[in-house]
């Protein structure tokens, strides 16, 4: 149901916005944005709402048509009046990046159709498009077919795009996340804000913007505009945020300068801080020749590291480039890997899944763990820092200042140093993070999504883990969030002792980020290992296949009125399961005519909500099999939805199974593949019978697939 907004909302929220800038940052505003606020404040009302509605559009560029609004007074005549004031202008001041938001693709095309022809236009992205049908009207004019009259271009959407920079700290947020705040689709954190600046001064934020401005419109800049952008002069930043959108332009431009002036692209790349920026640098310098040179800033970097992930690249590249060692760090690592399992190949897509059921069915227990883990232990632990002692700039950030700048330890030291000394236990830590969840639980944060489970695998590694090599991982990250914010190992088990495990399948790499993540939890003193998969058909893994018969064919309102479940391991059946269940609505006549199932025969038969924990249990660590498998799998994924559980199972198909084993067959269904097969049917369209008979043409398939396994088909 759409919720109606009261009248002159937008007005009002665009007073709420511009009253920000009567705090801290009135002193970050340029000359232009403060000039359009005082003009803004000049207008009557109705104005006002044509301004603030003009300003809500995406795009510089409106329809002066769809401004019909019945909160305002003459809507035309006030547009009118404000184009002689110069509020708005026509299309001669769109930018191409305007021009391209209120044109789609298809609309660009035939505009060009009107210049020539637009053969092998199609294949192209929208900013060359917009590039092309630019030089056509510099040089020729609009074409004929297209009206500019209604259309208008905002004389102040510069200043806008300032203001809302400053308030919002991008260049993509707009004003409509005020009414999605008020319409409950977007959560806010107004309880951490406080009157703070986003740049330390005006210099600071002008030279910003600049740089976070252009990098906005960098994928509409031709040859020509790059060229000259990157021969101007750069404007100088103090601040971390400002040196953040400096060093993010410079990165982006040298990539795209490069291709069109090496030299010059070089230069550029050259005069950015970030670690891909100089990554960049260095091999593109070596390939062209500079060994001297890189090799002093290897050493350079070597010696003075900005970050945990430079230093990883800058070490491996010296030792491959110059002391002539073939292999790089992450080759070796994964050819060091401490352990080699074999999984099951029916858990292909779900890697880590796969390796937690088998050490489970070691008697081994693990968790998923990646970087959720660290992530929420590390909020969790320093929530009144990030959260009470740092600050919110507006209620709609969600990573606290310190984050943003990576200087969260620098800041806040002597707290974080006070708050570990206090936590001189692991009773102290557990009730410590147990206090946070329970005050803060559900509260809108940039580190960690709420969960039920959330502090399980917590309190596994507190109870299990080394408290010093915990505190010494949360100083590391304290000190350098940017480069241990991700790339932690997949899961954390625990055998004899607890260690962590990166879970690698064929063909998958070890990316720098987990190389930097692996050896720091090394150098706290965890026990870290890679761990390589090789996928086999274990006789081991527990197969269930499962069968279903509903009251109609779509989910979403039919429900299940039997289920026969066989599970099988090595290829031998270990058990069933069978009931009839009561779906809680009639079963239609010509459903009964083909299952038997009757509306008497369900009636004082069990709810799925109170087989469900035995369902759960029984496909628990196995596979979910079935004949054209996503139709049972949905029904059952749809019955725990309704009791608001999760149901997650690696699904094989033994339609698909078979079509791979024995191609060429004429028909693929159950009853015809049973009677090609010679498997008995005890009574077809009844689910313990029909899982019984799948669960055969699953042994069928693994027959055929022990003739000659290849991992390959399976993949």
């Amino acid at each position: 149901m759409r919720k109606d907004l009261p009248p002159r909302y937008y007005l009002t929220h665009f007073h709420e916005f511009l009253a920000f800038f009567e705090g801290a940052s009135q002193s970050l505003l340029s000359s232009e944005a403060v000039r359009f606020i005082q003009r803004f404040k000049a207008l009557d009302e109705d104005k006002q709402c044509i301004v603030v509605r003009a300003a809500n559009r995406k795009y510089a560029v409106i329809d002066r048509m769809q401004f019909n609004y019945g909160e305002i007074v003459a809507p035309q005549h006030q547009i009118d009046c404000l184009i002689k004031d110069g509020w708005f202008g026509d299309l001669t001041h769109a930018t191409l990046n305007d021009i391209a938001g209120v044109l789609t693709k298809d609309a660009l095309l035939a505009l060009l159709s009107e210049y020539g022809s637009i053969q092998g236009l199609a294949s192209q992205r929208k900013p060359k498009l917009v590039n092309l049908l630019s030089e056509q009207i510099t040089a020729r004019g609009w074409p004929e077919s297209f009206s500019l009259e209604s259309y208008l271009v905002c004389l102040f959407d510069s200043a806008l795009r300032f203001l809302l920079f400053i308030y919002f700290g991008n260049t993509k947020s707009r004003l409509n996340q005020f009414s999605m705040r008020d319409l409950g689709v977007m959560r806010t954190r107004s309880d951490s804000v406080t009157d703070t600046a986003r740049f330390e001064s005006k210099d600071d934020a002008l030279a910003a913007w600049f740089y976070a401005n252009h990098s906005s419109q960098l994928a509409f800049y031709n040859h020509e505009t790059l060229l000259s952008l990157a021969d101007s002069e750069f404007p100088e930043t103090e601040g971390v945020s400002a040196s953040f959108y400096r060093d993010q332009l410079l990165y982006a431009l040298g990539l795209k300068v490069l291709e069109v002036n090496r030299d010059k692209g070089l230069n550029i790349l050259a005069l950015a801080q970030s670690d891909k920026a100089k990554e960049k640098w260095l091999r593109e310098s070596y390939k062209d020749g500079n060994d001297g040179e890189v090799r002093r800033a290897l050493e350079h970097i070597i010696d003075n590291p900005q970050s945990d992930t430079l230093l990883a690249f800058a070490e491996d590249f010296y030792a491959r480039k110059y002391h002539k060692k073939r292999t790089s760090t992450v080759t070796d690592m994964l050819r060091n890997a401490s352990r080699t399992l074999a999984i099951d190949v029916s858990q292909n897509q779900q890697v880590e899944r796969g390796v937690l059921a088998h050490y489970a069915r070691q008697g081994v227990q693990g968790w998923r763990t990646e970087n959720r883990l660290w992530r929420s232990l590390f909020g969790l632990t320093f929530w009144k820092q990030l959260y009470e002692e740092d600050t919110l700039v507006t209620e709609f950030d969600r990573r606290p200042l310190s984050l943003k700048q990576n200087n969260f330890y620098a800041k806040f030291e002597d707290s974080i140093e006070t708050l570990l000394d206090a936590l001189d236990s692991k009773e102290k830590l557990r009730f410590h993070i147990h206090k946070m969840a329970t005050q803060h639980y559900g509260k809108v944060n940039s580190l960690f999504m709420w969960s039920s489970h959330l502090l399980t695998p917590i309190e596994a590694l507190i109870e299990h883990g080394s408290l010093s090599a915990i505190y010494a991982l949360l100083r590391m990250m304290s000190k350098d969030f940017e480069s241990l914010r991700d790339g932690f190992p997949d899961i954390m088990v625990l055998d004899d002792s607890l260690r962590f495990e990166e879970i690698k399948a064929p063909g998958d790499q070890l990316r720098r980020n987990q190389l930097v993540s692996i050896q720091r939890l090394q150098q706290a003193g965890f026990d870290v290992a890679v761990t390589t998969v090789n996928w086999v058909r274990d006789p081991a893994q527990p197969y269930v296949v499962v069968d279903i018969e509903t009251t109609g064919g779509n989910n979403s309102y039919n429900r299940i009125t039997e289920i026969g479940m066989v599970k099988l391991v090595g290829g031998k059946e270990v058990d069933r399961f069978q009931t009839l269940l009561n779906p809680q609505r009639r079963i239609p006549s010509s459903i009964t005519r083909l299952t038997g199932i009757s509306d008497d025969m369900v009636a004082d038969a069990p709810l799925f909500a109170e087989v469900a924990d035995h369902i759960a249990s029984f496909t628990e660590d196995a596979v979910f099999v079935a004949h054209n498998v996503n139709f049972d799998y949905g029904f059952i994924k749809q019955e725990f939805a309704r009791l608001e559980q999760s149901f997650r199972r690696p699904k094989m198909c033994t339609v698909r199974e078979m079509r791979r084993t024995h191609p060429g067959l004429s028909s693929y269904s159950l009853a015809n593949l049973t009677k090609h097969f010679h498997i008995d049917m005890e009574q077809h369209h009844r689910a313990l019978s029909d899982a019984k008979a799948a669960a055969e043409l699953l042994k069928l398939a693994f027959e055929k697939d022990d003739e000659g396994f290849s991992v390959g088909d399976n993949v």
